[in-house]
C-alpha cells in the first residue's frame, strides 16, 4: 500500500530524496508525512497581514492595534509589548535565528566555509531531542549511548518514540573516551540506520574528549558511514563552552561532522540553557548538517522540523527570545559570561586540589574522568552508592545522586567554600559504610 501523506510533505520528501537520498531513508514515518504548512490559516493571515483590517489572527488585539495584554502582567516585564505577548514563528524568530548561527561560527571556528541548516528554536534541548527524534526514529530503531547518559533518554527516545537503547562502557580503563567500544556497539547491529548519541560534555560524567580523540571519532564514523549504513548523529551540546582542562577539544564535533560523509546527517542541540545560565527560559536550537547539504535539503529539513514543532508545541516563548536577543547585543554580555565560567573553573580546581591534597579519599572512591561541564561522578570502594547517598542526607546534611552505580557530584551548584567539605562528609559516608 502506498504512503499517504500531503502533498506538501511528499514535494519536501522528493526535495530530500533528490538532494540526498541517504537523508531521505533516515526519516522516520513521522517525519516523512510532516511538513510546515504553507496553505491554510498561516498562509491566509501573512496574506491579509499590513492590511486596514486583519481579522485572521488567533490572538486579541487592543483597540490601537498592539496586544491586548493586563497590566499586572505586562508592568513587570522590561520589554515592548511587541516583543513580550505575541506568537514567536514556529521555526522560531528570525533574528535569533540568524544570530544563533552566527554564533554557532564564532565559537566553532572549524565550522567556516562549511554548510550547515539555518538553526530552529526550540523550547530548550530536551524539545530538541525530541524533535530529533519525532523526525528520525521509527519504533524499534536503535540508540547508541555510552552508559552513561542523562535519563531523560530513557523518556525521550525510549519511552516517548519506541528506540531499543543500547550501551557500551562510557571509558576504557585507560580513562579516556571508549572509541572501541562504539566500534564493537556498532558492529554488532545489523540494522542499516543507527542513531547515534554523543554528549559532551557528558552528563553525569562532566567529560568531553581530548583534541587527540577526535579526529580517531571522525574517522570511525566516517568509516561506518562508508559500509553504506545511515547514520544520525545527534550532538547534545547541553554544556557547551565549559571546558576546563588543556587539552581538551572545546568546539562542538558537529565541527566535525557536519560534512563528513553524505550517510552521515550531524544534528546538533544546544542553546543558551546551560551556556549562558537561563534554565527557565526554554529556548533552544536544532541545526542539521550532511557532507553535499544544499539549500533545497537544509530548507525542507527546516520545514519538517518546524512542521514538528508546530505540531507539537505550536512556538518557543517569545518573550524569552527577545530576551536573549537584547542580552546577546549587550557589551556587558561577554565579560559577564566570562566571569560566571571562571566561578564554575574555581570550583572544578577546588575539587581537584581536594583530592590530590587526600590521597586517603581513594580508599573509598575514586573520580571518574572529568574535566569539563556541570558535574564530575565518583565510583565508591566498597559502599554501594545509594547507601551512601542516605547517609550524607540524614547525616552530613549533604545531598548528591546516585546513578548507574556511581554518584554525580554537582559543583555547578556547591559554593566554593563548601567543596573541601562535600568531599570530607563523602569520605566518612563511604567509610562508614
Amino acid at each position: 500500500m502506498s504512503e499517504q501523506v500531503d502533498p506538501q510533505a511528499a514535494a519536501l520528501n522528493r526535495t530530500v530524496e533528490t538532494a540526498n537520498p541517504a537523508v531521505a531513508a533516515m526519516l522516520s514515518a513521522r517525519g516523512r508525512k510532516i511538513y510546515f504548512p504553507k496553505l491554510g490559516i498561516l498562509a491566509q493571515s501573512a496574506e491579509a497581514r499590513g492590511k486596514s483590517i486583519n481579522a485572521t489572527i488567533g490572538t486579541a488585539l487592543a483597540e490601537d492595534g498592539g496586544p491586548l495584554c493586563l497590566p499586572s502582567i505586562s508592568s513587570q516585564l522590561n520589554l515592548a509589548k511587541g516583543a513580550a505577548f505575541p506568537y514567536a514563528p514556529s521555526p522560531g524568530l528570525p533574528d535569533i535565528r540568524e544570530q544563533w548561527g552566527k554564533m554557532l561560527l564564532a565559537k566553532n571556528p572549524g565550522l567556516c566555509g562549511k554548510g550547515f541548516s539555518l538553526p530552529l528554536v526550540t523550547c530548550a534541548l530536551t524539545h530538541g531531542l525530541s524533535m530529533a527524534a519525532y523526525l528520525f526514529c521509527n519504533d524499534g530503531d536503535i540508540l547508541l549511548t555510552p552508559d552513561l547518559y542523562w535519563e531523560n533518554y530513557d523518556l525521550l527516545f525510549g519511552i516517548s518514540h519506541g528506540a531499543n537503547i543500547v550501551s557500551y562502557p562510557t571509558f576504557t580503563p585507560a580513562g579516556g573516551f571508549n572509541l572501541d567500544g562504539l566500534r564493537q556497539a556498532m558492529a554488532a547491529r545489523q540494522e542499516k540506520k543507527l542513531i547515534i548519541a554523543l554528549n559532551f560534555p557528558n552528563n553525569p560524567a562532566g567529560y568531553t574528549l581530548l583534541e587527540k580523540e577526535v579526529p580517531e571519532l571522525v574517522k570511525l564514523l566516517v568509516a561506518e558511514a562508508e559500509t553504506g549504513r545511515k547514520l544520525v548523529v545527534l550532538l547534545d551540546d547541553a554544556y557547551f563552552g565549559l571546558v576546563f582542562q588543556k587539552g581538551v577539544y572545546t568546539q562542538s564535533v558537529f565541527a566535525e561532522l557536519c560534512d563528513a560523509h553524505p550517510n552521515l546527517l550531524a544534528i546538533k542541540l544546544d542553546g543558551p540553557t546551560k551556556e549562558d545560565y537561563v534554565w527557565g527560559f526554554r529556548v533552544g536550537f536544532i541545526t542539521f548538517g550532511v557532507k553535499g547539504g544544499t539549500p533545497g535539503l537544509y530548507g525542507a529539513l527546516e520545514a519538517k522540523c518546524a512542521g514538528a514543532i508546530r505540531a507539537n508545541i505550536s512556538n518557543a516563548p517569545m518573550p524569552a527570545q527577545s530576551m536573549l536577543l537584547a542580552a546577546w547585543k549587550n557589551p556587558a554580555y561577554a565579560a559577564e559570561k566570562q566571569q560566571a565560567y571562571e566561578l564554575l573553573k574555581a570550583r572544578y580546581e577546588e575539587i581537584r586540589r581536594v583530592l590530590a591534597a587526600h590521597p586517603e579519599y581513594r580508599e573509598e572512591f575514586a573520580a571518574l574522568p572529568y574535566n569539563s561541564g556541570y558535574f564530575m561522578c565518583v565510583k565508591t570502594q566498597r559502599a554501594d552508592p545509594e547507601k551512601v547517598r542516605q547517609k550524607l542526607l540524614a547525616e552530613y546534611s549533604t545531598g548528591v545522586i546516585s546513578l548507574c552505580g556511581i554518584l554525580r557530584i554537582a559543583f555547578s551548584a556547591t559554593p566554593l567554600a563548601k567543596i573541601e567539605a562535600l568531599f570530607a562528609n563523602l569520605f566518612a559516608a563511604c567509610k562508614a559504610g
